[in-house]
């Protein structure tokens, strides 16, 4: 017969022999064998450790799958067919931040209850910088007027609460009048680590031209410092050239009313002190004389030129002006618009005088009806047009 031990595996067996001898004599054996389970399981794999980089959540789902997997150990058995794990895991023991270690003991148990173990270690561990908050350019290449200021930087870590910053410092490597770099540290520290933010900032030395231009000035306005219009923080070691116009400058001070014509002047500030982008301030003002008042009326024109030697309507003439400054500018037309006198400096002087190769073999136009157009430069004028007539016979 084959009883039950007391756990699956075991049994007890039960062998009887009954003997009969001829007179009826009778005897009996009886042999027991107990089969018993007394051997632990055999691991054939023993757990692994782990090491994971903290989240900031103790890096549970990663712990729960490891402990799941017997942290990766196998076992095997002579008898049991199902071996049950267990495992003695509870805190992590302290670290730095949300980082720590723990020693992890999986226990392998047979249908008897017989055991044998594995121990892994598991460690949170944190490796990674805090990270910057939004945008961080490392390099940056600009030309020397257009160096961005020292950002404003913010940090944020997945792990520590704690967080640190020293800097940022600069440091310049390279001729300042040159090509040069400018360095950027920031050294952020968790509660485990340091590490070193570095910006690059390489730096182009090539001038630039600014543009100003000023209020419009009269020629018997104030003298203006120059300065002023380019503004009072520039360095005033560079040199003020006049590059457009003939005027003259005393330092940074211009006068107009030493000018010897209306219209527009430029001067350029250049200036190249170590250190700073050479720079050319171009400032460029108009002259005009509009607060001049003017004491000439309209010009007198002939309407008549009779050159026959009595005096009278002798030449072609613009009265009324002699005193006024202007350079008469004149251009004499016939009637079919052929241009036959011109002179941008006027005296007063034609007489019906024109070149041959425009009226033949004469030195005088015909008797006839022409037209003129006189300009009175520096006056502000509009142009004066109208008819003659020239009697020359």
């Amino acid at each position: 017969s084959v009883a039950a031990g007391s756990c699956a595996n075991e049994s007890v067996i039960t062998r009887i022999w009954s003997l009969t001898d001829a007179c009826g004599n009778t005897a009996t054996l009886v042999q027991t064998i107990n089969v018993v389970d007394t051997t632990e399981p055999v691991i054939t794999a023993p757990s692994g450790d782990l090491t994971v980089e903290c989240d900031g959540l103790g890096n549970l789902d990663a712990l729960d799958n490891w402990l799941a997997s017997f942290g990766g150990a196998t076992a095997t058995d002579n008898c049991s067919s199902n071996i049950t794990w267990t495992n003695d895991y509870t805190v992590l023991s302290d670290g730095c931040g949300n980082t720590g270690s723990a020693m992890v003991t999986f226990t392998a148990m047979d249908d008897c209850g017989n055991t044998t173990t594995t121990t892994a270690t598991f460690a949170i561990v944190d490796t990674t910088a805090p990270t910057v908050v939004g945008d961080f350019e490392p390099v940056i290449n600009v030309n020397c007027d257009m160096i961005p200021e020292i950002p404003n930087l913010t940090f944020e870590d997945a792990c520590s609460t704690n967080i640190t910053v020293a800097g940022p410092t600069e440091t310049i490597v390279g001729d300042i009048n040159d090509s040069y770099q400018i360095i950027r540290e920031w050294v952020v520290s968790d509660d485990c680590n340091s590490y070193t933010y570095t910006q690059m900032v390489n730096v182009t030395v090539a001038g630039v031209t600014l543009t100003f231009n000023a209020p419009t000035l009269c020629i018997e306005d104030l003298p203006i410092d120059l300065f002023d219009v380019i503004g009072d923080d520039v360095d005033t070691s560079g040199t003020w050239v006049v590059t457009m116009g003939n005027a003259t400058l005393n330092g940074s001070i211009f006068d107009p009313s030493t000018v010897s014509e209306v219209g527009e002047y430029e001067f350029t500030y250049s200036v190249s002190a170590s250190g700073q982008c050479p720079t050319d301030y171009l400032v460029t003002i108009s002259v005009n004389d509009d607060c001049v008042p003017l004491a000439c009326s309209d010009p007198i024109i002939s309407n008549t030129v009779t050159p026959n030697g009595d005096s009278f309507n002798e030449f072609f003439k613009v009265d009324g002006i002699e005193d006024c400054g202007f350079t008469i500018e004149l251009q004499i037309f016939n009637r079919w618009g052929a241009k036959i006198y011109e002179n941008n400096n006027y005296q007063n002087d034609w007489n019906g005088f024109a070149s041959k190769a425009s009226i033949g073999n004469s030195d005088k136009v015909p008797t006839g009806t022409y037209y003129y157009i006189i300009n009175l430069r520096n006056s502000g004028l509009q142009p004066f047009a109208g008819p003659i007539y020239v009697a020359t016979k």
